[in-house]
Order: C-alpha cells, then sequence, then structure tokens
C-alpha cells in the first residue's frame, strides 16, 4: 500500500501481494480502488490540458490511454513480476501482438520458439508476415546456441516456456544473454510460470507477458493481458499499444486486481492437486508419459528446478496408442473435469491436442493421443475418481 511503500518493499512476496497496486487514501480510506468507466476526462484550465496532452506517459487525459484502475493493476503486476512498469491489454494475445509490434518492421527478423501458443504462431505467421516481417522458428532446447541464428536484422527473441501443449522447459538464462550480447530484445511469456514461480527479470528477460485471463485473475470470467519491463522499454511499447487502440477494460482490471491478491493461495493448491494428478497417472498403464517438468523423469526437470519456485495446474499426459473413438468416449463422460479452452481458472479442464500440426523446426515423436489437464480446485480425491472412471471408459 502507499503508505507504507517502503515496509511493504521489505516484506516477503506473499505479503506484497496482498497490498502492491493499493492506495486507500487516495480513495476516502477504500481499501480497493474503485472502477473507474472513463471515455472523456475533463480538465479546468487549457493549461492543465496542455500539461496532461504534453506527459501523455504520467497522466490519464483519455480513457483509452488508462484509468486509476488500469494503473493500479499494472503497478501491482509490475512489482509482483519484478519489473518497473505495466501495461494492460485486453487479452494475453494482445498483449503479445503490442509487444512484437513496438519492436518489428518490414525487412525484420523475428525467432520464436517452436513450442509457443498456437495463437502467438497464427499472429507471426499471418499479421507479422503480412508486414514483411520474417519469423524463423527454432528449437526451444536451443539453449545459448541460439546466437547462431541471430542475424544482423533479428530484432526479437520469443520465449515460452515450459512450451504450450508440450511443455519444454527454455533454458531462458542463456537465451536472454545470447540476445542481450547482440543488442536484441528477449520477450517471455510466463502466464504458466506466473509472477511467483518465475522471475523473468532475474534471469535476464527485457520483456515479459502475462495472459491474466488465466491464473491472476482466477475464475474463469476476464479477458486481460499485461506486458510488463523496465523502463527503458514502457515508452515504446506504450506508444503502440495506444496507436493500436488496445485498452483493458476497468471491470477486467478490477477483477484482475482482486484475483491478484489470492494468487499464492491458490496457486499453491492448484500446484499440490496437479502433481497429485501427475503422479497418479504416471503410474496407470493406459499411460505412456506424463508431461509435467516437476516430475524428476521429466527431460526439463533440472532446468525447472534450477530456474523455477514452483509448478502451476496445467500439465500433459500422453496415452498409449488407442483408438479414437475410446478416446471420445473417455473425454464425453467426465463429470468434472470439463472440455473447454483457456485455463487457470477454478475448475478442472482436459482437452484433447495435437501439438505436431503447429510445428516447424521440430518434431513432436508422441505415438499416442495428447491430453492438456488442469487441475482446478476441486477435491482431488474426487478429481482422481473422475480420471479412473475415464480410464476405465478408454479401457
Amino acid at each position: 500500500m502507499k503508505k507504507d511503500g517502503k515496509k511493504q518493499n521489505k516484506t516477503r512476496r506473499d505479503t506484497r501481494i496482498v497490498g502492491a497496486g493499493l492506495d486507500p487514501e487516495a480513495n476516502s480510506g477504500i481499501i480497493n480502488p474503485p472502477v473507474y468507466h472513463a471515455s472523456t476526462v475533463l480538465f479546468p484550465t487549457v493549461n492543465e490540458l496542455k500539461q496532461a496532452v504534453g506527459d501523455p506517459f504520467n497522466s490519464i487525459y483519455y480513457g483509452r490511454f488508462g484509468t486509476p484502475t488500469s494503473a493500479a493493476f499494472e503497478e501491482a503486476v509490475a512489482e509482483i513480476e519484478g519489473g518497473e512498469k505495466a501495461i494492460a491489454t485486453s487479452s494475453g494475445l494482445a498483449a503479445i501482438a503490442c509487444a512484437l509490434t513496438a519492436f518489428l518492421k518490414s525487412g525484420d527478423h523475428l525467432l520464436v520458439a517452436d513450442t509457443v501458443y498456437q495463437p502467438t504462431r497464427k499472429f507471426c505467421d499471418g499479421i507479422l508476415k503480412g508486414f514483411g516481417v520474417e519469423t524463423e522458428y527454432y528449437d526451444p532446447l536451443i539453449g545459448g546456441g541460439i546466437a547462431a541464428l541471430i542475424r544482423d536484422n533479428t530484432r526479437a527473441v520469443f520465449m515460452e516456456s515450459p512450451g504450450s501443449l508440450t511443455f519444454e522447459v527454455q533454458d531462458v538464462p542463456a537465451i536472454a544473454a545470447a540476445a542481450k550480447e547482440r543488442g536484441v530484445v528477449s520477450m517471455l511469456d510466463n502466464t504458466w510460470g506466473t509472477p511467483l514461480f518465475f522471475r523473468p527479470f532475474e534471469h535476464g528477460v527485457d520483456i515479459a507477458i502475462e495472459a491474466a485471463t488465466k491464473y491472476i485473475s482466477g475464475h474463469a470470467d476476464v479477458m486481460l493481458g499485461v506486458i510488463i519491463m523496465n523502463e527503458a522499454h514502457f515508452k515504446r511499447i506504450k506508444t503502440v499499444t495506444v496507436a493500436l487502440g488496445n485498452s483493458a477494460g476497468p471491470d477486467d482490471c478490477y477483477l484482475g486486481l482482486r484475483g491478484l491478491r489470492t494468487l499464492a493461495v491458490r496457486l499453491a493448491r492448484h500446484q499440490e492437486t496437479a502433481l497429485t494428478l501427475a503422479r497418479w497417472l504416471a503410474e496407470r498403464p493406459q499411460v505412456a508419459r506424463v508431461l509435467h517438468p516437476a516430475l524428476p523423469d521429466d527431460p526439463g526437470h533440472e532446468l525447472w528446478k534450477r530456474d523455477f519456485t514452483g509448478s502451476c495446474g496445467l500439465f500433459g499426459v500422453e496415452l498409449q496408442p488407442v483408438a479414437e473413438e475410446k478416446v471420445t468416449a473417455m473425454l464425453d463422460g467426465f463429470e468434472l473435469f470439463g472440455m473447454g479452452f483457456s485455463w487457470g481458472g477454478f475448475e478442472s479442464l482436459i482437452l484433447p491436442m495435437e501439438p505436431k500440426y503447429s510445428r516447424s523446426a521440430t518434431t513432436w515423436e508422441g505415438k499416442g493421443p495428447l491430453l492438456r489437464i488442469h487441475a482446478g480446485l476441486e477435491d482431488p480425491d474426487d478429481l482422481l475418481a473422475d480420471l479412473e472412471a475415464g480410464l476405465k471408459r478408454l479401457a
């Protein structure tokens, strides 16, 4: 909280997350900032109007530039993620698109991990390609070897760790260091790691991106993204975000800020339940392997153990080869696991996935069907019972 700013900076993470972005003294003692619905902002004098327009990065003079609600959310996320500034956007994909657009122009070269979130790939292969930007996909396990792929016109390296669908863990510090040595900006989609389990700026990353739709909001009812950066990149990204007309709704920022308060306790439960389910599934004969970096036999476990402080509720399960109709029977009959996109909410989810269709630099070697599971906040024993019944339908 603003009143105790110095004390807040000395406290532990779980204490800071409770007070970050709050300023009760500015809101009649009300602890949560109110929701400001605003387009027009009025100024009493011409001089004050000119001052605001002349300093758009430090003032609120039109709703698209932000409101006190979005400012509180941005301040809180920046503090918890470890950056200096943050910019709220209308979705996680919007955050990715705005961050990339801020650094790329026609003729530039972009390096993107081959295992990224599929809409990221679609943005690169569609919008950026149309603008004359070349995207090269790289093996996410390349580590410091990415230096060999950096060209004179490379402007950004984009990472996502663990990777979408198949959960490969990248050597983020090595990749970020190689990019920095060549003056290339490094970006990381940190939605799986969250601001609590992976600290991007401590590992050399220039720009972090969160789909706040997921764990930050945590209740499956918000579309919200956030870009976090140090001061040096703020004006550049803010200028592009505003120019593209992208802004986060005040209600979503309010809900994101509210969700942030319980992030630590929710993640602890998501983590515990996911590991319980993953370990149980790993012992089932119908399962070929479980893709979860926190498991000791996972290929990415050593990097995860070195760089992360925890794991979330999302992981993958490769089944033994089996007929499609049996997988359908398994999925259609679940009572607690819903089939739906997104993750990070209170509800458990399960989805069939086809990673082979979203790879170009690497090949997905799985032989059986792949399922993506999100462990929600239900009782773990009930979830295990639902999974057990599902595996019986599979067999």
